[in-house]
């Protein structure tokens, strides 16, 4: 596997769940790493702490990616503390609530579109003029099962925009190819010990999920992290505009 060693990276939502294991995973491996937060402050700062100890830079920022000046300021304190880009992690997203399609209304279908697609926008656009500079460098954007299959009820507006995550990796990774940057996209299935589930998933639902997942268990903010780590290294450099599913059997493209 290609190394990681000396990379910077940036994750967003990286102060919890899946951000924060993709984030301890790229500086095991050797990276730099920036992580945005929102209001997960202190498990945030501790990852901070704990890449230091290792003798690496990081940073953990503050940030509502909703709103275009935070993505933005995002990239150019990363920048400032890492010295340059190689990875970018687009994490951020949310399912925000469940609601079937006769109590979408305006401002439920921009909030889940926003934290989900705009964010991703934002951070890349300001993220590609460093990312490029890099020479050879890598996009992952996290979609979903939910943009493979649509979801359970209620998520018909998440599984609208992690499909769309995934056409969004596709046409980047064409406009980005000449460029050097790999774009690629993961897209987990039921992945528990994340706050995400714990808001949007009952126990009940879990274990109906779980008793169709042909490995017979649920996935880990690990499992994801491996399979990130590994789109983001050197050594597969030549896989771009692909998706892997993580979802341990349920869905195979």
């Amino acid at each position: 596997m290609g190394t990681l060693e000396r990379k910077a990276a940036l994750v967003t939502s990286g102060g919890q769940g899946i951000g924060l294991a993709i984030a301890e995973e790229l500086a095991r491996r050797g990276c730099d790493v920036a992580v945005s937060y929102r209001s997960s402050r202190q498990s945030a700062e501790e990852f901070v702490g704990r890449v230091h100890k290792l003798g690496r830079k990081a940073i953990a920022i503050q940030a509502d990616l909703t709103k275009e000046e935070d993505a933005v300021s995002l990239v150019r304190r990363a920048i400032a503390e890492l010295g340059k880009l190689d990875i970018l992690i687009n994490n951020a997203g949310d399912l925000v609530g469940r609601r079937s399609l006769g109590e979408v209304d305006a401002d439920f279908w921009q909030a889940v579109m926003d934290v989900n697609m705009f964010s991703m926008m934002a951070v890349t656009r300001e993220a590609v003029p460093y990312l490029e500079q890099a020479g050879e460098a890598s996009i992952v954007n996290l979609s979903s099962l939910a943009g493979r299959k649509g979801g359970h009820g209620g998520s018909l507006v998440y599984a609208t925009a992690k499909g769309a995550a995934l056409t969004w990796t596709r046409a980047l990774s064409a406009e980005l190819g000449s460029k050097g940057i790999r774009v690629n996209a993961v897209a987990p299935g039921l992945i528990l010990g994340t706050s995400f589930h714990a808001t949007h998933t009952t126990d009940d639902s879990a274990r109906q999920t779980v008793a169709g997942i042909p490995l017979g268990r649920a996935g880990s903010p690990e499992d994801v992290a491996r399979a990130v780590a590994f789109l983001a290294s050197e050594y597969d450099g030549f896989i771009t505009g692909a998706t892997i599913d993580i979802n341990g059997g349920v869905y195979c493209a």
